[in-house]
């Protein structure tokens, strides 16, 4: 939708015959007006498939297409009838056979393509669209975006794992492409020539011979009437004759965020809408013995106050306190007032003190479960010319996203129950499926508004808060915000996990690895499985260069709940593992460049029958390119230090350069960061760069000073001022660089990140000779 700012006027109705016709009316007012009919479908959660095709054609005629995501595309019986997409004139027509996602409409009123995933500071709600336009062959110009609703008519709708970029880029490019083939089909038509002597470019299709051209909105009625062609039919645009992706383009949002417009979960105002906040008890698992509701409500502003008894879920709903009223001013203040006893029997007793401790004491021994075990990695210990040894650790850390959780939703009894939320989810399609969990609905009685995230690093992967704010909604009146403070994003996140890595490793006389030993020691909920993130992988880099290869791993008991931070598991994995390689190639005397390269060997997969394990050959391609970039192998002054370190994260491939100097304050001076990332196409290069800044400073933020510590279930860390993020005048440097490449594009708001750390961490042995093999680095004295 384009702002969270709704009225009594244009609040969407939810899904079923009585709903369809009540937008179908709305939208045809707002059409008459001159506004865009399609913010009303925002309130659509589930429409059946020819009922939403319908809906969309009452509002005039134009080209409304739908491209399918499903293999049921390619197997359409011969026999059928052609599909066509459908100019409605006034009676309602379908456009295809097939399951369609709506990412495309052209009209009189221009080209509108949708932004299907949520847009969390990461850009898609700008690139995926260029993808369609760009096989569209529209002018940017000619486009306008919009949010798309929650629907499953646009797939999978979520932001996390980078997976935005690859997962729509064939459903869009197919859009685009079909969309494209039909414009063209109907120009043909209309001037009596072949199709092969169509072309297209900057929303128009020309007629070289004839010197005609048509617009792409001339010609939207009739092209709804070709035939759709099949998606082996499609000529796709190769790499050189792109003429929008790959370019520099402004976010769509960037006016707005600029002035400050609502856009946010936090900017959403309701008619009558009251404010909450909820109190969950700060170990993780107590609930509610008693508070003092009765002085609560009694309170300026408070309109009520009650106990909610959850569903024992952390990741839906946990006991805890609401208190409503008329500002968020007031129930905070209220907040500030209220007495609550918790039961604490079954609650979290976590401690990290108490976990760094075990973790030194078995760190020398075996782990109890074995990963991966490949070779014969205690005989080549015992024979090496040389064996190193390490102990690495690194600490919790929160999200700490700018915008606290935050949602807001209205619950209606009066004939059949419902909900409507609005929220900053990174997976809304989940939250619907959690709300109805909590609330004892259908799905169909669910819907959720996608509003602008303000950040979330993972942590809106889960949507706790919105649970929350359905639950508090069910025994108030109209609509309610919830509204978290920083101290409760603080206290209740879901933590990137901690853990320990007991590394060995042997050289032989040519200074070649010949084997690798990892006791990893990790935590668990359960004694089974390891907590989200805390899972280290028998593929994990270097295991695949290393013949001689074991890791073994012990899980320590957890209760406080974790989950995935910005790039997950790779965040923390990379910092152990590159730097102990840079232990052994120091300890050999090589060069680390030329370490890397020699582990790699010969391009190739690392699993041939896997064409997302990693390709050595591109791995070596961005280690030459950083290096050659920020001129690896110059000579420096005394206390400076180069650092270099490579991983595969996400299915990006980057490696990136630390230049800095260190004093004998272990004070820290980043001279240049140089990044060189592959990760196939680059569908916007102002965004690709910005998620590459964005994750070297995020990288060296938390690398620097951040870490929740936990004693007795409860987090010692309160606000930022315990958890000191990096400030603008302490950003370095940063140049960034892509290996051009063919290969099937992959997501970029994770895999920069985890080569940070190494990185930073091999330029200050290289500086003073020091190794780091703590995170944060201030726990060892360090500072930026």
């Amino acid at each position: 939708m384009s702002t969270p700012h709704v009225t009594n006027e244009n609040i969407a109705s939810f899904a079923g015959d009585g709903a369809i016709r009540d937008i179908a009316v709305q939208a045809q007012a707002e059409r008459t007006s001159g506004t865009s009919h399609l913010r009303t479908l925002v309130g659509v959660q589930r429409l059946d498939r020819r009922r939403f095709l319908q809906l969309t054609g009452l509002v005039g005629g134009g080209l409304m297409l739908g491209v399918g995501m499903t293999n049921a595309l390619r197997t359409t019986p011969a026999a059928a009838a052609p599909a066509t997409a459908a100019a409605v004139t006034g009676a309602a027509q379908t456009v295809a056979e097939f399951a369609p996602s709506a990412y495309l409409r052209i009209d009189a009123d221009g080209i509108l393509i949708y932004a299907p995933n949520p847009e969390i500071g990461q850009g898609v709600k700008t690139a995926l669209p260029m993808i369609v336009a760009e096989e569209l062959d529209a002018a940017w110009a000619d486009v306008r975006i919009e949010q798309a609703p929650i629907n499953v008519l646009f797939g999978k709708q979520f932001a996390g794992g980078s997976r935005s970029i690859p997962s729509m880029w064939d459903p869009l490019r197919q859009a685009g492409a079909t969309a494209r083939a039909m414009l063209i089909g109907a120009a043909a038509r209309q001037w009596g020539v072949p199709v092969s002597e169509c072309t297209t470019a900057a929303s128009h299709v020309l007629h070289a011979a004839s010197n005609r051209r048509a617009s792409y909105r001339e010609l939207a009625a009739s092209a709804a009437k070709q035939p759709v062609p099949d998606i082996a039919q499609l000529v796709f645009k190769r790499t050189p004759e792109y003429r929008l992706l790959g370019q520099r383009v402004s976010g769509v949002d960037n006016a707005a965020l600029v002035r400050g417009q609502p856009l946010f979960g936090i900017d959403v105002e309701l008619p009558g809408m009251q404010y909450a906040t909820y109190v969950k008890c700060p170990a993780t698992g107590g609930t509610v013995q008693h508070a003092n509701l009765d002085v609560l409500r009694k309170l300026p502003g408070i309109t009520d106050a009650f106990i909610l008894t959850g569903n024992n879920n952390v990741t839906e709903l946990m006991p805890g306190v609401a208190i409503v009223g008329r500002d968020t001013w007031s129930v905070f203040n209220a907040r500030k007032q209220l007495a609550v006893q918790w039961d604490e029997s079954a609650a979290a007793k976590d401690s990290w003190q108490s976990a760094q401790a075990e973790a030194r004491r078995i760190a020398d021994a075996r782990g109890r479960d074995t990963v991966v075990d490949t070779g014969d990695v205690d005989t080549e210990l015992a024979r090496a010319t040389k064996t190193i040894a390490g102990f690495y650790s690194y600490g919790f850390v929160s999200h700490a996203q700018l915008e606290p959780q935050n949602c807001t939703a209205w619950y209606r009894a009066d004939g059949a129950p419902r909900i409507e939320l609005w929220a900053p989810s990174q997976t809304p399609q989940r939250g619907i499926t959690n709300v109805a969990n909590v609330l004892g609905l259908q799905e169909t009685q669910v819907v959720v508004h996608q509003t602008r995230a303000g950040a979330g690093f993972g942590r809106r992967l889960l949507n706790d808060y919105m649970c929350e704010a359905a639950a508090i909604a069910q025994r108030v009146p109209g609509p309610v915000k919830l509204q978290w403070t920083r101290e409760d994003d603080m206290q209740h996140d879901f933590y990137r996990a901690g853990g320990f890595h007991k590394l060995t490793g042997a050289l032989d006389q040519r200074g070649h690895v010949t084997a690798l030993q990892n006791h990893f020691i990790s935590f668990s909920a359960d004694g089974k499985q390891p907590v989200t993130g805390g899972d280290l992988p028998p593929t994990v880099d270097p295991g695949p260069f290393i013949k001689n290869y074991r890791i073994t791993r012990t899980l320590l008991p957890w209760a406080t709940p974790c989950g995935a931070w910005r790039a997950p598991g790779s965040n923390v994995f990379a910092f152990p593992l590159q730097s102990f390689l840079h232990e052994l190639s120091a300890a050999a005397k090589r060069d680390h460049v030329e370490f890397l390269l020699q582990l790699l060997g010969p391009p190739r997969l690392t699993d041939a029958g896997n064409p997302r394990s990693l390709h050595t050959g591109r791995a070596a391609d961005v280690i030459r390119l950083a290096a050659s970039k920020s001129g690896w192998g110059k000579p420096l002054p005394a206390g400076h230090g180069m650092g270099i370190a490579f991983y595969y994260s996400h299915a990006g491939y980057f490696a990136e350069v630390a230049e800095l100097s260190v004093d004998a304050n272990k004070l820290i001076k980043v001279q240049q960061i140089t990044v060189a990332g592959d990760v196939g196409p680059i569908v916007n290069l102002s965004m690709a760069e910005n998620q590459c800044v964005g994750s070297v400073i995020d990288g060296l933020s938390t690398m620097l000073g951040l870490q929740v510590t936990h004693e007795a279930g409860r987090v010692q860390q309160t606000n930022l001022h315990q958890y000191p993020i990096l400030r603008l005048p302490k950003a370095p440097p940063i140049s960034v660089h892509f290996v051009a490449s063919d290969y099937a594009p992959t997501g970029l708001g994770e895999p920069a990140l985890p080569p940070l750390a190494p990185a930073i961490c091999n330029a200050v042995f290289v500086a003073n000779g020091q190794r780091i093999r703590t995170l944060p680095i201030s726990s060892e004295g360090f500072s930026i």
